[in-house]
């Protein structure tokens, strides 16, 4: 590939992006997308000094916003119309606040997720990948994605945000929703109907709100809708309860460990001898496994940061008020950082540097849930699977195609159509 043929809304791209990556981290490591205007870096230590220079590169008040085209004026005005008359305008997220508002908010999250709380969760998630296999071992064959990576991960956290597991595919319609706003890809038409879902899912989660202010119990969302900001000297208004139940609780809580359980599966049936030696020790290779898939397959590709002041790097000049767009999925292949990075190494010494999760400040709050997901779901599938292959047609033709969802900051697979043969 060409630098002149790098373009990350392009399908083929999207749903391979590395050599694009390749050509950016050797030609123009920090390169102004001419399409967006983004600043787009993509080497490791570049990248891991943007998160960590919170004074030049920020998320919050001082950022101007991402693309500001008349047409997208137009329809944010379209959908700030559509939140004020029929839902709730959602607050600035946890995500996009700069401190001290940041770190005052994120205590709230930190208490919510405290270890021992997440600590509490295993066996739920333990008994829960169970139950999800034996829906389907005895057929031999799944489509892993629907039947297992997108359950597993959202019954575990709607069970935490006080919602029913018969609603899990009503809600996953509404995060896909969300999630294609967010990923850029989308007509006028689109991104009305992701904001009207978003509302839909707002009606929703109201009335549980509403029920853990009179009646608080155990939950991730009773702590989070009843616990006072000392700072601010109260709690989380509706606004921002609803801001939160979209981005950083069923998407942030559940997209990441859904789309890393099912690269990793793809991964291992591209790689039988990663998959023998995870199976000869998995006490050993499990934990590194988890981190090695985060790595390789990022399920968040890049995120944003604004610059506050004028930066240059490698020589490019970056105005104030310019959008930094971080791409983490590049980071995690540098070859200057990750020696042979392209492979699945159970044994590579520096995987838990990669920066599947960001770091510093903002680092994802979901991580110890998300870790801890991957760990036991992975593991119910090495003690409940002895080898695995990708379906084909009768005629002998790949059933599986591994498109890519379109999105230009998160990478999922659409299916994953596998074959196996029970342990015995």
């Amino acid at each position: 590939m060409e630098l002149d043929e790098v373009n990350f809304f392009k399908p083929e791209v999207n749903k391979c992006p590395y050599d694009a990556y390749g050509v950016l981290r050797e030609e123009a490591p920090v390169w102004q997308d001419p399409l967006t205007g983004f600043f787009v870096v993509t080497r490791y230590d570049d990248v891991r000094a943007i998160i960590f220079d919170t004074e030049n590169f920020v998320n919050g008040a001082r950022s101007r916003g991402r693309v500001a085209t008349p047409a997208m004026a137009e329809r944010q005005k379209k959908i700030a119309e559509l939140y004020e008359t029929k839902g709730w305008t959602p607050a600035p997220t946890l995500a996009g606040r700069d401190d001290p508002n940041h770190k005052q908010m994120r205590a709230l999250f930190d208490h919510a997720f405290r270890p021992s709380k997440i600590k509490m969760m295993d066996e739920f998630v333990e008994s829960l990948a169970h139950r999800l296999i034996d829906d389907f071992i005895a057929a031999g064959t799944c489509d892993w994605v629907k039947q297992f990576a997108v359950p597993l991960p959202l019954i575990v956290i709607g069970k935490q945000m006080g919602a029913k597991e018969e609603d899990i595919w009503k809600i996953k319609a509404w995060t896909d929703a969300w999630v294609q706003r967010l990923g850029m890809m989308q007509t006028d038409e689109e991104a009305i109907w992701s904001t009207e879902m978003e509302i839909e899912a707002q009606h929703y989660f109201q009335p549980i709100f509403e029920r853990l202010r009179k009646e608080p119990d155990d939950t991730l969302l009773s702590d989070l809708v009843n616990t006072v900001i000392p700072e601010w000297g109260r709690t989380l208004n509706d606004n921002e309860l609803h801001a939160e139940m979209m981005a950083d609780t069923f998407v942030g809580g559940s997209e990441t460990s859904t789309n890393a359980l099912s690269a990793g599966v793809k991964l291992l049936i591209e790689r039988p001898e990663v998959w023998s030696a995870l199976k000869s020790d998995p006490e050993k290779y499990l934990p590194q496994l988890v981190e090695e898939v985060l790595r390789l397959e990022g399920p968040v590709q890049g995120l944003f940061r604004t610059a506050a002041n004028d930066v240059e790097l490698h020589g490019v000049k970056i105005p104030a008020g310019s959008t930094i767009n971080i791409r983490y999925a590049s980071a995690n292949r540098d070859e200057r950082h990750f020696e042979c990075p392209a492979d699945l190494d159970l044994d590579r010494s520096n995987t838990k540097t990669h920066l599947a999760f960001g770091a510093g400040t903002h680092f994802c709050l979901g991580a110890p849930l998300a870790r801890r997901e991957l760990f036991l779901g992975f593991k119910a599938l090495v003690e409940r699977v002895d080898r695995m292959w990708f379906l084909e047609h009768a005629d002998g033709t790949p059933l599986n195609n591994f498109d890519i969802a379109p999105n230009f900051a998160l990478r999922a697979l659409k299916e994953l159509h596998i074959g196996f043969v029970p342990a015995s």
